[in-house]
């Protein structure tokens, strides 16, 4: 089977019944290949426009060949050209399972490729899920697009019916790019997603690089959603009791919530309780008592190892770090940034009432992280369009100034890319007084760059 190609996607457009039986005579991992070595190919997608029926059989076939390529080429792959009816379908059969992404359109997809020029486009999405809608807004920023994201599907349907938009998004999913273990981040606590039958290969699946910057950055809850864990064997119990032991030095907590042993010795669950690891029954235990949440360490952050310096490499780069961070600033408040110092020393922050922050790391070529001191004011007004609307709800604007924070990051690692290095981000880990960051700071040195917008203090601060 040809693919059409067109704006840096390959769609291939299989025909009729898709049912597991003939769904290989369709299309070939070597259809794909040949697809891929066009110039600026950077997106392979099934287009479903002309499938009358398809069932997990046939869907299957080709999931594990847009699987093969993705985790190879480190592209997006997926399916696209479907109505609600098919998307429905498709994300019963395989609901926490995405190793692909769906769009609903190759012109929704074409927003979020890459590789060519694109004229920006205001943009309407909604998601039941809060996190896709973060994701699709900070992937449409990074290609300069304009998003407006509705908040419930009432929200989206005023704003649809009152806005002018030129593409409005929705029954679209961000699938998993590149993470085999799935991470999200909820009330600063950064949370696994585990399945089926834990082995050695655990070790391999697992990013430990980006556990170890999220502890650089100040993430001290990290909780293993366990609910899918058949079995476990002993492989991966001392893959996790050593993690444990690891994150101790930092104050860090583990905890795994729904996790079965009936399949499991019950002794592997007194083995990691001894290394520190703590089991609940529910995630809501957790997430919904904030107490707790504070007692486990989602709200201390005491750093006790990994002061590091700068390098030559990083400060050479202090730039772009400063050209992402205003220039996405500057966009979503509207409002130009003034330097008014730059200076080497540990982390000084003024005035600190009335004022929030976010971290992010960064890890591969270089390494380090990136700290933001923001007013409230400003970060309230840099939040609206996220939010798509204006909001005292403090717990909304820590939620929404990560997304903000991920939007920096993201143009970090692709300025960066520019120049010649390889980096990944972590999540962004929220403050919500600065006594907490001063304790992940913890006398640090770094490059503390000192901006205004409209006469707001702005504070950027870069480390190890």
């Amino acid at each position: 089977m040809r693919a059409v190609v067109k704006n840096g996607i390959g769609v291939f457009s299989p025909q009729g019944f898709l049912d597991g039986n003939s769904s290989g005579a369709f299309l070939s991992i070597e259809d794909i290949e040949a697809t891929l070595k066009l110039k600026n190919v950077n997106m392979i997608l099934v287009s479903l426009k002309k499938v009358i029926f398809f069932n997990r059989n046939g869907l299957d076939t080709f999931v594990k060949m847009l699987t093969k390529v993705r985790t190879e080429k480190q592209i997006t792959v997926g399916f696209c050209d479907y109505d609600y009816k098919k998307y429905e379908a498709i994300q019963k059969f395989y609901k926490d399972e995405f190793t692909f992404s769906l769009f609903a359109t190759r012109e929704i997809a074409t927003l979020f490729a890459t590789n060519y020029n694109k004229t920006p486009k205001n943009v309407l999405l909604y998601s039941e899920d809060k996190s896709q809608r973060s994701a699709m807004a900070i992937e449409l920023h990074d290609n300069g697009h304009n998003p407006v994201v509705a908040q419930s599907e009432k929200d989206f349907n005023e704003k649809k019916a009152n806005g002018k938009f030129d593409v409005i998004i929705n029954n679209t999913y961000l699938g998993q790019m590149g993470q085999n273990v799935a991470t999200r981040v909820t009330g600063n606590a950064i949370i696994y997603t585990l399945n089926s039958f834990l082995d050695a290969e655990i070790g391999h699946t697992f990013n430990i690089a980006y556990h170890n910057n999220s502890l650089n950055v100040g993430f001290r809850l990290f909780i293993f959603d366990a609910y899918k864990v058949i079995s476990m064997n002993v492989h991966a119990l001392n893959f996790f009791s050593k993690l444990s032991s690891a994150a101790a030095e930092y104050n860090a907590t583990i905890c795994f919530v729904g996790m079965n042993f009936n399949k499991t010795p019950i002794s592997f669950k007194e083995t990691m309780e001894d290394a520190g690891i703590l089991f609940y029954d529910q995630m809501d235990d957790i997430l919904g008592n904030k107490e707790l949440l504070q007692e486990l360490g989602a709200g201390t952050s005491v750093n006790t190892k990994n002061k590091r310096g700068l390098t030559k490499a990083i400060v050479s780069e202090l730039p772009n770090f400063i050209e992402a961070t205003v220039a996405t600033l500057e966009m979503m408040t509207n409002a130009k940034a003034k330097k008014t110092a730059a200076e080497i020393h540990s982390l000084n922050i003024e005035h600190q009432e009335q004022k929030i922050a976010s971290s992010i790391g960064y890890y591969g070529d270089l390494d380090g992280m990136i700290i933001l001191v923001f007013p409230k004011n400003i970060a309230k007004k840099a939040c609206e369009l996220l939010i798509g609307e204006k909001t005292d709800d403090e717990e909304l604007i820590l939620d929404t100034l990560a997304e903000l924070v991920n939007i920096v990051g993201g143009k970090i690692k692709t300025l960066l890319l520019d120049e010649g290095h390889h980096v990944n981000i972590t999540l962004p880990r929220t403050y919500e007084g600065i006594d907490e960051l001063l304790e992940v700071v913890n006398d640090k040195k770094g490059v503390q760059v000192d901006l205004t917008f409209e006469n707001d203090e702005f504070l950027f601060f870069l480390t190890r």
